[in-house]
This record gives structure tokens, sequence and C-alpha cells, in this order.
């Protein structure tokens, strides 16, 4: 079976299962892979030093696990391919706490998003929880949906021993990205330790968010005849209103797409931020926003997979 069967296999199964509660997503693995290492490397006085041999060790034995496991069975790969993509399982999240909303249980929403980002949400309205929905959506797109699709096209370029790297590229990603989530603040504890972390995260996405902003998501607010001008101008204007060098690039489309404007106050473990905004407000938050934003979510994974099917497709020609 060829790369790009097996990728339409695992992009299928992610629009059908998702990421269900139940299962013990490979994610869960790296993340007690990184809390191990965490108790031994931590207790280095050098802790630049140290996060740098997380990150190292961390990706290191996630690629080469991931490696023999797409040598062991073209299946293994397939299903573990599919775990990389978090399409319906962000959808899924954006709907519950849609629904939540829509019955009326302001508590349980908060309850819900709390879940889902790391900002306080004891003290939100209808309204910023709805704005916190959608950013989480439009940044999340990236790293759950257009970087691993990147990273397992490009890997699908090289083999090693006849197998593909498709896989331990794609969980690669993954590892980086945990790791960021992890480790990644910029808080007294990580400041030093997760220093690499971050910094390889942002290297990582780089390319990734900039296709996403400028490319992917502006097409899909297009086909959905939402207002992909608004999703490309707001993309070049405001996408650097972000603390971070990648997520502002989906925030950006997907506020011009849609009409709205993100940032503004927020807080975070009980100290009120005010973020840039990014955006124009040309209406107010309301409940289908976050209907509208996971179409968009749907249609910016299946013209990702359609672009990196293209671009894989004129490389082979150029270099056949």
């Amino acid at each position: 079976m060829n790369f790009l069967a097996k990728y339409g296999i695992a992009y299928i199964m992610d629009l059908i299962f998702g990421d269900p509660h139940w299962f013990p997503h490979p994610v869960r693995f790296i993340g007690k892979l990184i809390s191990t290492l965490e108790k031994i490397l931590y207790k280095a006085k050098n802790k630049k030093l140290t996060g740098g041999l997380l990150m190292i060790i961390t990706v290191g034995t996630t690629a080469v696990v991931s490696y023999y496991l797409a040598k062991l069975s073209q299946g293994l790969e397939v299903f573990f391919l599919y775990t990389t993509l978090a399409t319906k399982s962000l959808a899924d999240e954006g709907f519950r706490v849609c629904k939540v909303l829509t019955d009326g249980d302001l508590e349980k929403a908060k309850r819900e998003l709390s879940y889902l980002v790391s900002r306080d949400t004891g003290n939100m309205d209808v309204r910023q929880i709805t704005r916190s929905v959608l950013e989480t959506i439009s940044e999340n797109s990236v790293d759950g949906v257009i970087a691993p699709m990147f990273f397992a096209f490009v890997g699908s370029l090289f083999t090693v021993g006849g197998v593909s790297l498709a896989l331990p590229f794609a969980m690669g990603y993954k590892a980086i990205n945990t790791l960021d989530s992890m480790v990644g603040y910029k808080n007294e504890k990580y400041m030093d330790y997760g220093m690499v972390s971050a910094k390889t995260d942002d290297v990582a996405n780089f390319i990734p968010a900039r296709l996403a902003g400028g490319v992917i998501i502006p097409i899909a607010a297009m086909m959905l005849r939402m207002n992909y001008k608004g999703a490309w101008r707001v993309f070049f204007r405001d996408r650097l209103n972000h603390s971070s060098p990648n997520s502002g690039n989906s925030e950006a489309a997907f506020a011009g797409a849609l009409g709205v404007q993100f940032g503004g106050k927020t807080s975070y473990f009980g100290k009120v931020y005010d973020k840039p905004t990014i955006g124009d407000r040309l209406k107010c938050f309301d409940l289908r926003d976050i209907k509208r934003a996971i179409r968009l979510l749907y249609v910016t994974s299946w013209v990702g997979l359609a672009l990196f099917i293209v671009i894989r497709y004129a490389i082979a020609l150029i270099f056949s």
C-alpha cells in the first residue's frame, strides 16, 4: 500500500473516530515519558542543558519507536498516523461547550472549557467562553491538524531500510508539541528548563502555521462562502499580534473569515492580561460562530490534505 492510500485511511479514521476518551492515546505515553525524565533531569543545576536533553531523548525515543511500529506492520503505521490527527476531537470539544451553552448551563460550560484551555474560566460570561472556544479551535487547527499532516508528508519523501519516515516525523512532531504544552512555560520553574522545547516547537510550527493562515484557511473560507478576503487581510495585518510567533497566523485567518475579533482581557492563573486584538469586530460573538468555526476547521483539514497531496505528486514528478 502506498503512502497516499495509507494516509487517506488514517485521515478518514480520524473523521470517524476522533479521540475517544477511553482510548490510551499515544500522546499520553509521551507525556508519561516526559514526566518520568523530568524527575531525573530537573535535579541538575544546568536547567537549559537538561531541558535540551529532555527534548532530544523524548523526540528521539518517539521517532525510533514509531519507526519500528511502521516497520512491523502497515496496519500499525496507518493506525498511529490516525492518532496524530485531531480534527474530530477538536470539533467535538467545541460542540460540547456549544451544546452546554445552548442548554443555558453557564457553570458547566465553564468547567468544560477549563479542560481545553489554560486560562481562568471561573468568571467568564457567554461571550468570553465563545471567544475562548473560537481561539482554541483556530490555534489548534495548526497543532492538531495541519502541522502533523505537514510532517507526515515531508517524512513520506524519505525511507530508511525500506520504511517510510512519515510516521516517525509525524509522531516526532507530536512529541515536540507535547513537550511545549508540558514544560514550555515562561514561569520560574520552566523558564530555563523548557526553553529548548519551546523554541523547538516554534521552529517546527513555523512553516505549517504560515501555510495554514496564509493559504489553507482562506481557501477553506472561500469554499464555505465565508469572508476569505477578510481572512487574508487580517492574516497579513494582525498575525504578529500574539505572544506566540506562530499561533497568531491561524487565529488571524479564522478571525477574518468569521468577522470577529480575538484578544482583549484574559486571565491566566489569577492575573489579567490585555492581549492585543486580532481581527475586526464586524459582529458580536454568538453560539453560531462556534458551529461556523467547526465547519471551517473541517474544510481546512480537507484543503490541507489536498494541498499536501498535490505538492507531493509534484515533487515526485520532478525527481522521478
